[in-house]
This record gives C-alpha cells, structure tokens and sequence, in this order.
C-alpha cells in the first residue's frame, strides 16, 4: 500500500483518540522527517492541518445532521470544552456550531474530505543510485515558498541567472535547487544557485553536509517534475524502504538539461537514512 494510502488510514481509524506524528509515524513505519514530507507533497498541507480540518469536518456533519449534545460533539472531536470547539470551528468554517442548526448553512459548508491517492501522478521512475556526496556550498538566489505554493520558483531562477555572474569561487557546469529549513506546515527555503567556495554579498548561501543519497533522474520536459517528486515520495523511496533524512535534498543540472527549452535530464537528490 503506497504511504499515502496508509497514512490516511491511519488518520481515519484514529481521528477521535490521541494521533500524535510521533504514534503516527511509529504506526505506519515510518521516520516522522519523512512521513510529514511525503503528506506535504501529495496534498500541500501539513498533516495536524489536515486532522484538524478533518475533525472539525465530520463535527460540522453531526451538528447538522443530529441533535447530538454539541459538547459531546466537542469532545469527540479532541476539544476540551465548548469554547475551544467554537473558535476553532468558527475559524475553519466561519460560523458558530449552533448555527447549523438554525439556519440551513450545511450544504454550503466546504468539507474536508478524506485524501485519495493521485494515481494519475503516479508515473514511470527508474530506481535510484545511492551515492555519497561531500559537502558543498552552494550560493544563490532564495524564496520562501510551500509545497502547495512553488509558483515563484521559475521567476527566482530567471533573477539567478540575471546574476550568475556575480557569484565569487563557481564550480562551473551544474546548478542547483536547494529544498532546506522545512517546518512541519510544509513550508520551506528553495534556493537556486551554484556550487562556489566563497560567499558573495548580495547572494544566500547554504553549506551542504557530507551525506549519502538516493539519486534519481527526471527525464522530459521540467513542468513534469512534480510527477516524478510525487511518485518517489509516495511510491518508489516507501517500496524501496528508504526514509528521508533530516538534511536539505536538492535537484541538480548539468549539461543534459536545457534551461532555455525546459527539456532534458536533471537529477533529485534525497538524503537517505543510512
């Protein structure tokens, strides 16, 4: 069963007792690091978002579908009192519990559904070369950004470009994209830049530890590539039994990718539990 499908069974199955990432992880065989990366990159949410909204989704159907005591439905839910349950479900829904049932807001309401596996994101990957690579700078250009929100990544790597020249020490002939300083909310740090040995003003840089990796390769176009990262997370790294270590993983291109056309070959490196 692909990790996704097993997380959210999980979650299903325990969505009215204590379900913390720790028992979470522990249930589906799974280090937390990599657990919450994969979620986050199948549905671009965090997964305590995910439970929360999934709580307060099945309380809003009880309300409006029973004249259940809405604190026991509070309870249920994993509140500890009225006045929790109200600001947290007026927050999501933007209307008290009690309105359900004098107004006939239910239909209106938009629910969390339980996730689903993509199966159309599910695509042909080759199975990945472990390699140890050691550390490395890499100067460049950052964005903050989210694994539901990557749209200014393209724009960052145009404004590298416009100064590439500017870096100080290159190793010339790769660039590389930096996935570091992630939270548990699916945000994170994309860094586009070059491998250099010195630090240049102006410019961001990160110091890649000594690691072993999982090396895949994405062949094709570029806007393809959310496939390829969907299908590794989800498929290929849980089938192989490899687990994500807490370390930034990146994408690399060298000659075989054409930036101007988006088309070629580029490699994505995951540090991998050794």
């Amino acid at each position: 069963m692909p990790l996704l499908d097993r997380l959210v069974w999980q979650i299903e199955m325990n969505l009215h007792s204590e379900l913390s990432l720790a028992s979470l992880s522990e249930r589906c065989a799974v280090n937390i690091n990599h657990m919450c990366r994969v979620f986050q990159f199948a549905t671009g949410m965090s997964i305590k978002s995910y439970v929360r909204a999934r709580r307060l989704s099945n309380a809003a159907h009880t309300i409006a579908s029973s004249d259940a005591n809405i604190l026991s439905i509070a309870l249920d839910a994993g509140y500890s009192s009225h006045e929790a349950f109200t600001r947290a479900f007026v927050g999501y829904f933007g209307i008290v519990p009690s309105g359900l049932r004098t107004k006939d807001l239910a239909p209106n309401l938009t629910l969390m559904e339980p996730f689903e596996m993509k199966k159309e994101m599910i695509v042909p990957v080759s199975p990945p070369q472990k390699r140890e690579r050691a550390a490395f700078r890499v100067v460049g250009l950052g964005t903050d950004c989210s694994f539901a929100k990557t749209g200014a990544i393209p724009a960052l790597w145009q404004s590298f470009f416009a100064r590439e020249s500017d870096v100080i020490g290159v190793v010339p002939g790769t660039a590389y994209g930096v996935c570091c300083m992630g939270d548990e909310a699916g945000n994170f740090r994309y860094i586009a830049g070059v491998e250099a040995s010195a630090s240049t003003s102006g410019m961001e840089q990160i110091d890649l530890p000594s690691h072993h990796y999982a090396v895949f390769t994405h062949s094709g176009h570029i806007s393809d590539l959310p496939k390829t990262v969907y299908t590794i997370w989800n498929k290929v790294m849980p089938d192989l039994g490899l687990q994500a270590a807490q370390a930034p993983d990146f994408e690399r291109y060298d000659h075989r990718f054409n930036g101007q056309t988006g088309r070629g070959e580029m490699e994505i490196w995951i540090p991998i539990v050794s």
